[in-house]
């Protein structure tokens, strides 16, 4: 559903950054008493792996969202056909009461996919929260363990 180039920002592309020896390098000569600069850059990757982590949950959780859109969209149209190839039958004394439950139906239905696709958005956040969050914690650690060294 997402194209990877769809997004300006690509986080796979940052972590891989962090894993060339260039960038390793590029730090050795910033050598700063009591700093552990190979700790801060190991915890710079984990960073850039959770963030590549949460992107790919959230992308998994809205392909999903846009698959249940999709599926909502196809049942609504057969309904939708099905009602209308047989919107003469209730054309007799009681039709307007059939009609009455066929739109209260479609409310009924229409109410329960927007709670289901809502769910889902509300599961893909989670997901790449959850994510996120945990690595801000351990993030955290880390730098007040780096910081009593």
């Amino acid at each position: 559903m997402f194209e990877k180039g769809m997004f300006p920002f690509d986080a796979e592309k940052m972590a891989e950054m962090f894993k060339t020896p260039d960038m390793a390098k590029m730090f050795e000569g910033m050598k700063m008493p009591g700093f552990d600069m190979q700790a801060m850059m190991d915890s710079q990757k984990k960073n850039m792996e959770a963030l590549v982590a949460a992107n790919q949950a959230a992308m998994a959780g809205y392909q999903d969202f846009m698959k249940k859109q999709m599926a909502i969209f196809e049942e609504t149209m057969t309904s939708a056909q099905a009602q209308i190839a047989h919107m003469g039958d209730s054309m007799g004394p009681d039709g307007a009461a059939k009609q009455a439950d066929l739109y209260k139906v479609a409310f009924e239905k229409a109410l329960a996919n927007m709670t289901d696709l809502a769910e889902a958005a509300k599961k893909a956040n989670e997901e790449a929260f959850a994510i996120v969050s945990a690595r801000v914690k351990e993030s955290i650690a880390e730098l007040q363990a780096m910081a009593k060294v």
